[in-house]
């Protein structure tokens, strides 16, 4: 495993230098390029641990700090070396997410991918959504179990208090964050 990571790191490093001597406009710290490398390693651990695809993490950490913001698709594949069909599986997967999205630009025939403005504020809004769901699912739950013992339904009430709750206070903290942001 510490193996495999180190070669990614050490062909992500030499995919970077060579990506840099070929596009000018791609700029990472030639002073610690390894700590960039070990931030896009840590951003597909960080999304692997949420349940997606580390490559994904990858696409989304490399969109972050890259110079210029928008990345074509063999950028992509050259900064990360991963194939033409992950790299378009990913930014598919993180378009549909709302973490990114295509940009064309006139009379060049390339995709571009770039992080999506708010994005972090439209993925709060469809948590809200989600939390609303699992209170609802939760309800039907308790439902189904009216006449069993409480220590059947003790489960599916900690899951409705849970979801209540944050149903409760999560659009008073999205007001908070709005108001800081007019600030």
């Amino acid at each position: 495993m510490i193996t495999e990571q180190t070669e990614f790191i050490e062909s992500a490093l030499q995919s970077v230098k060579e990506c840099n001597d070929r596009h000018e406009g791609v700029q990472l710290k030639r002073e610690q390029p390894s700590e960039q490398a070990q931030f896009l390693e840590e951003m597909g651990l960080m999304f692997e641990n949420v349940g997606m695809p580390r490559m994904a993490g990858r696409v989304f950490g490399w969109l972050l700090i890259s110079n210029p913001p928008l990345q074509s698709s063999g950028e992509l594949v050259d900064v990360l070396q991963a194939s033409k069909g992950s790299i378009s599986t990913m930014t598919r997967l993180l378009i549909q997410i709302g973490l990114i999205e295509r940009v064309s630009l006139a009379g060049d025939r390339r995709d571009y991918f770039q992080i999506k403005p708010n994005a972090w504020t439209q993925l709060t809004q469809q948590q809200m959504v989600r939390v609303t769901a699992f209170r609802k699912l939760a309800e039907r739950g308790l439902e189904l179990l009216t006449d069993s013992d409480v220590e059947l339904q003790q489960r599916l009430q900690e899951m409705w208090k849970i979801h209540a709750f944050w149903e409760r206070e999560l659009p008073q903290i999205h007001q908070r964050w709005e108001q800081e942001q007019m600030m």
